[in-house]
């Protein structure tokens, strides 16, 4: 059974920097794509970015594209979420997800298989 664990979630301030990073086990972490997704209050959960499986390709929600980066390193099995330039509008769960999917669609939260918990992330102005 797959395990995603979230960490690095937090308060900061606006304009600020933080990342966030998902350790995975139970699965060949390489032969996945992952994704973050964020919940804000009172908001569906949405797409924030993908990276697919070992070729590393990366897509971002209009919504943070040029402030966040997804990155993975498939030796500690863990995906990261640099997310620089923060907005209040920002604030929200974020969602580390393993997806057993290829190809297009990967912004579809239907598409992954596996859930974190979630990490708090506040920003304030």
């Amino acid at each position: 059974q797959v395990q995603l664990v979230e960490s690095g979630g937090g308060l900061v301030q606006a304009g600020g920097s933080l990342r966030l990073s998902c350790a995975a086990s139970g699965r060949t972490f390489s032969n996945y794509a992952m994704g973050w997704f964020r919940q804000a209050p009172g908001k569906e959960r949405e797409f924030v970015a993908t990276v697919t499986r070992t070729d590393g390709r990366t897509y971002y929600a209009d919504s943070v594209k040029g402030r966040f980066t997804i990155s993975r390193d498939n030796a500690k099995n863990t995906v990261y979420l640099q997310m620089n330039s923060f907005k209040l509008e920002d604030t929200a769960v974020y969602y580390c997800a393993l997806s057993l999917y290829t190809g297009a669609g990967l912004d579809d939260r239907s598409k992954y298989a596996y859930w974190g918990q979630g990490t708090q992330v506040t920003v304030s102005s």
